[in-house]
């Protein structure tokens, strides 16, 4: 499937022709309700009371609420393809009402081709672009089936009554990118694993590179080997197909440079599982289900590179998917295992299903040592720890430098990806102590601030955060611009804080490592 195409008016909703549906927003006001651009029109040529409607449906105007009127003959109308007029609840107005009336929108509109609406008429510039992610995640659908599914998505939203089109052309065009990026993010993660296999996401990522003018690295088993790279090669070990590592490099059209000081360098790393049977300590049948979506990380960090210039990012950013397959054979790796990662750090393996941190522990110390960024961002579904403590609508973070973390958290409540920090507790470091190796991969509970602690060992001191979102990386129902399955999380909140004016502010706080010549 596709997302909607979102068309921009520069005309009145009235005077749209060809939509099946058309929507006005609808605003709670004190002791009434309130319509937006387009409504007195509409209502006269139908013929109908719309705040009677809204009256005979008790209609709030709470966000995403939706009040439906069939039009039954629309021969007479200028718009003789009307069929649904939809009162859209908007509640404040602001971002989050508004993503949530886009996903509204887009679910009342599953079966019809084209819809018009007004409701941006009443949104700010952050409004607008949350109503179009609304649109376009809320129509996200996925299947492998050999016939069409039975309802298919609008193909178009037209955005009618604005203001100044040529400027808010711009957001839209910001916003689609954005959603499209998470759309791509849950479709890598839907992706069945007899199809998706590490060479197969990084074929996409070879494709993707080419297509938004990044350069691109692939690493195959025999390149891994010579480089170092045992936490990939030592989790892909038991599949028949082999590892792979990815390395994608975005560099800003314009970049300014300053003496005795480097080009500000993010690096985002994402955990690339495409399947995960758990290994030798292997998972229940029911936990399995789902595990084609364990490169979910990895998912996001590509769909993020690939819309950075879309967004006006102005760092130089690197994105590294560290791929493999958990699988169960004569080659696997055995608890009491030890590996050498990148870098020459040991892990004693007691748990081969806490891999996803072997694959991240070797992209954190490449990226640590050989491109010293200023700074360094992982995301996996890595800990269902993470889903005991913050349920499925909030994702887990945590950070060794307050100023990424602020960043961060700002960015989760501007993109409607919230996010929680959660505490780096040194005390906890010392479970990860092994007797034969530098630590131990699974050092038990509190389960997600161990697997950060030992995350935090490859990324060397530079300013970092590790972003949990087992948690989020799936909606067990449709719930607003999440739709059930894989949500892509992650994908919005990174490009708010990569897209943002300074996303390095504040961040690091030794002028030394400002300095530091940068290598790769």
């Amino acid at each position: 499937m596709a997302p909607p195409d979102i068309a921009l008016a520069d005309s009145a909703l009235g005077e749209v022709t060809g939509a099946e549906i058309v929507a006005l927003p609808v605003l709670p006001g004190d002791g009434a309700l309130l319509l937006g651009p387009g409504a007195e029109a509409l209502a006269e040529e139908l013929g109908v009371d719309l705040f009677t409607v809204l009256d005979i449906h008790r209609a709030t105007g709470k966000p995403g609420e939706v009040t439906e009127h069939v039009v039954l003959d629309a021969a007479n109308l200028r718009n003789t393809s009307l069929v649904k007029l939809l009162l859209v609840g908007v509640g404040d107005a602001g971002p989050a009402a508004l993503r949530r009336a886009g996903a509204a929108l887009a679910r009342r509109g599953k079966g019809h081709v084209t819809a018009a609406t007004s409701v941006p008429a009443v949104a700010d510039d952050d409004g607008l672009a949350a109503f179009i992610e609304g649109i376009v995640l809320g129509s996200f659908g996925f299947h492998r089936r050999s016939t069409p599914p039975p309802t298919l998505p609008l193909e178009q939203v037209v955005l009618t009554d604005l203001v100044d089109t040529g400027v808010r052309r711009n957001v839209v065009e910001r916003a689609m990118a954005v959603a499209g990026a998470a759309w791509l993010a849950r479709t890598l993660a839907l992706v069945p694993s007899n199809e998706k296999n590490p060479a197969w996401l990084a074929e996409r990522a070879v494709e993707l590179g080419e297509s938004a003018g990044l350069t691109c690295r692939v690493w195959d088993e025999a390149a891994l080997a010579a480089d170092g790279f045992g936490g990939i090669l030592g989790v892909g070990q038991g599949s028949q197909t082999p590892p792979r590592l990815v390395r994608l490099d975005y560099n800003p059209a314009k970049i300014r440079r300053k003496t005795g000081r480097r080009v500000p360098h993010i690096v985002l790393v994402g955990k690339g599982i495409t399947f995960d049977t758990g290994g030798y300590s292997l998972k229940p049948a029911d936990a399995m289900a789902n595990m084609k979506r364990d490169m979910t990380g990895a998912g996001v960090v590509l769909a993020v590179m690939g819309a950075l210039a879309a967004v006006g990012c102005r760092v130089k950013v690197t994105g590294l998917l560290p791929c493999a397959e958990n699988a169960v054979s004569g080659q696997a790796l055995r608890p009491g295992d030890v590996i050498t990662h990148y870098g020459g750090r040991t892990t004693e393996v007691t748990n081969t299903d806490a891999e996803g941190r072997l694959v991240l522990a070797d992209g954190l110390a490449y990226a640590a040592k050989e491109l010293r960024p200023s700074a360094l961002v992982d995301i996996a579904t890595l800990t269902g720890a993470m889903k005991v403590a913050l349920g499925m609508r909030t994702g887990g973070y945590f950070a060794n430098d307050e100023a990424l973390a602020g960043q961060l958290r700002a960015a989760g409540e501007q993109s409607g990806e919230a996010l929680w920090r959660m505490p780096l507790v040194s005390d906890y470091d010392e479970r990860l102590t092994s007797k034969v190796a530098d630590a131990d991969n699974a050092a038990g509970s509190p389960g997600a601030i161990t697997a950060a602690l030992f995350l935090q060992h490859f990324a060397a001191g530079v300013p970092w955060a590790h972003l949990d979102v087992a948690s989020v990386g799936d909606s067990p129902v449709d719930a607003f611009e999440w739709t059930s399955g894989a949500t892509g999380f992650g994908a919005r909140v990174l490009l708010a804080w990569l897209g943002s004016d300074d996303p390095l502010a504040g961040v690091g706080t030794s002028g030394a490592l400002e300095k530091t010549p940068e290598k790769g």
